[in-house]
């Protein structure tokens, strides 16, 4: 999600930006606050039944559907950059070093 979020569709980068707002704004209140009535009219919230499908996931739920559609449909554009020592997942696409050993593979 945050390294490949380009490969997101409208829906869920719509879904993206309506979890994070929610997240800022606490849990907003249909009408009743002024933040809450800015970020839709700026679009940070959303009333979009497939986006708000998505958002009934929650935070985490939705993280993980979108990064296995992508990891599926997008497989020869995602770099997945495991440790040569524990052959676990490092931080970053473009880590050198893992977080897990210590591994330095400069």
């Amino acid at each position: 999600m945050t390294y490949f979020s380009s490969l997101q569709n409208d829906k869920e980068k719509l879904a993206n930006r309506h979890i994070s707002s929610v997240i800022k704004l606490g849990h907003p209140d249909a009408n009743l606050h002024a933040a809450t009535r800015a970020y839709k009219r700026m679009g940070w919230l959303t009333d979009d039944e497939d986006a708000l499908t998505l958002v009934k996931l929650g935070e985490e739920g939705f993280k993980i559907k979108v990064a296995e559609r992508i990891l599926l449909k997008y497989k020869d554009q995602v770099v997945l950059n495991y440790c040569p020592k524990c052959n676990r997942l490092a931080r970053t696409p473009a880590a050198r070093q893992c977080r897990h050993c210590g591994h330095d593979w400069h």
